[in-house]
């Protein structure tokens, strides 16, 4: 009875082994790269809103900390800010070029020591080539040349959409304007 036990030990360590380094094998296979489905390109316009350029502001500071304010962007690395936009998104870098959507969202400055924002925004299509919506979230360490953040959804021709956005800036004037150039990489697409 006991070598009857110790052969069914056997043969189970042996079976569980098997199955253990079978399914770290074909875990291995499972992370390989993958081509995205979908490739698209756009630039979103941001003009803070200054006190003095109301007519084209497409963005406000609409939180601040105690020694801020809502008007100029506080401190050197503007940590507390929340910054909302509705920002035009165009095809190339010309922010007098007819745009195909709108990027509507906040983006928060979050660190004291380094200049960073995170982000939750949409792209929001109007145009005859896209219709519906992109939505992105993630974190933004705006001193690196290029920022990958997720795509998280999207509706209409962008049904569930995921995948990756890389940000980098473009262009920027001072406090009051930037330019972000938007490639995003869509791998789930329905």
């Amino acid at each position: 009875m006991q070598t009857m036990r110790g052969h069914n030990l056997i043969i189970s360590l042996f079976f569980l082994i098997f199955f253990v380094s079978g399914s770290s094998a074909m875990a291995k296979n499972t992370f390989r790269a993958r081509k995205p489905c979908r490739r698209l390109v756009f630039y979103f316009h941001d003009i803070i809103y200054n006190g003095k350029n109301s007519k084209n502001a497409t963005a406000a500071i609409v939180g601040a900390p105690a020694w801020g304010n809502t008007t100029i962007l506080g401190g050197q690395n503007h940590f507390g800010d929340l910054v909302v936009f509705d920002d035009p998104i165009t095809l190339d870098n010309n922010l007098h070029s007819t745009p195909v959507g709108r990027a509507q969202g906040f983006y928060i400055y979050d660190k004291k020591d380094i200049f960073t924002a995170w982000l939750g925004f949409s792209f929001v299509f109007n145009s005859t080539e896209h219709k519906g919506s992109i939505n992105f979230a993630g974190a933004d360490p705006l001193m690196n040349k290029t920022r990958d953040i997720s795509v998280v959804g999207g509706t209409g021709d962008f049904f569930m959409a995921r995948g990756i956005a890389t940000l980098m800036t473009d262009a920027f004037e001072g406090e009051v304007y930037f330019r972000l150039r938007v490639d995003i990489k869509l791998y789930e697409c329905w």
